[in-house]
């Protein structure tokens, strides 16, 4: 188990992590991100950036072991973690996790946040165990919905419009892989041996990527656009979520809406198991920018 600090402030917090955009290739010692990312240095600076950019789930690796010690296993069970993105960090950055300490047992809800050390704001949300009776941190955001007409890249979209439905799984091998190559944080022993639960679970990036959108979900004019995540809250129902096991996995848009130098859309998914139970859900931002866009080209 990671070391948590002890300061007796409000928040406990994890130790100082620096993480790198890394490929999971595990035959390589530190492959580069695909060109055309925004985790590639090229196409990240292009579009303003210091350098490619890490991204939100990988943050969101950081916060599990900290999660475990504040609000107990059973995070992995009925947690959630909920957290919007305030600065982009690039390879390298350091970066600390922290989880206000709970006033009394579950279930609650409590703050979380990330900083760098010069207390640069990266990330900040609400973790909960169990059912704490208030909205989460994204639950309570304003979608900001845009009029159709305005936006390009998702004009084709409208709220409502569900998902592919389709069948998801967290590679173990994958996972183990990953962890060997460095591009874990904080690879808990639960995520590739005996857990609580019995068999190896998977870590909070993992369920992101298992409630992800298909690729075709957004339409055409996405294609060639630079994305990139602006907010995502997972939630444990009938957790964990096992490894090499086959989640049914549905969702649907319920927000679209432009700002500055973005499209978005916000949508939310959720796993099912072979039983039908409800596992796992979702909701995540996903921004694309319009610099990127051959429909703003002109501009």
């Amino acid at each position: 188990m990671t070391e948590i600090s002890t300061a007796t402030d409000q928040f406990a917090r994890g130790p100082e992590r620096a993480p790198e955009n890394r490929g999971f290739r595990p035959t390589d010692d530190r492959p580069a991100p695909p060109p055309g990312s925004i985790h590639d240095d090229a196409t990240a600076q292009k579009l303003g950036f210091r350098g490619g950019t890490i991204a939100g789930s990988i943050h969101m690796d950081q916060f599990a072991p900290i999660l475990v010690e504040v609000l107990d296993p059973a995070w992995f069970e009925t947690g959630s973690l909920s957290l919007g993105f305030r600065h982009a960090t690039i390879s390298g950055d350091p970066v600390i996790a922290m989880v206000e300490r709970p006033a009394s047992g579950a279930p609650v809800q409590v703050a979380a946040r990330m900083e760098q050390p010069d207390g640069t704001l990266v990330a900040e949300g609400t973790a909960s165990v169990g059912d704490a009776g208030q909205p989460t941190h994204l639950e309570a955001t304003g979608l900001r919905q845009a009029e159709p007409r305005t936006l390009r890249m998702l004009a084709e979209l409208s709220v409502g419009d569900p998902l592919a439905p389709h069948e998801s799984t967290v590679s173990a091998a994958g996972l183990a892989d990953r962890i060997a190559a460095g591009s874990l944080t904080e690879p808990l022993e639960w995520y590739t041996g005996p857990s609580p639960w019995g068999g190896p679970v998977a870590n909070p990036s993992s369920v992101v990527h298992l409630l992800r959108n298909g690729p075709r979900d957004f339409g055409r004019h996405i294609g060639k656009a630079v994305g990139l995540f602006g907010a995502i809250e997972i939630r444990h129902h009938a957790g964990p979520v096992f490894l090499d096991t086959p989640y049914q996995v549905t969702g649907q848009i319920v927000a679209l809406g432009s700002s500055p130098r973005t499209e978005y859309v916000w949508y939310d998914t959720a796993a099912h198991d072979a039983d039908g139970r409800l596992i796992a859900t979702m909701r995540m931002q996903l921004r694309w920018m319009t610099a990127s866009s051959p429909l703003y080209a002109q501009d």
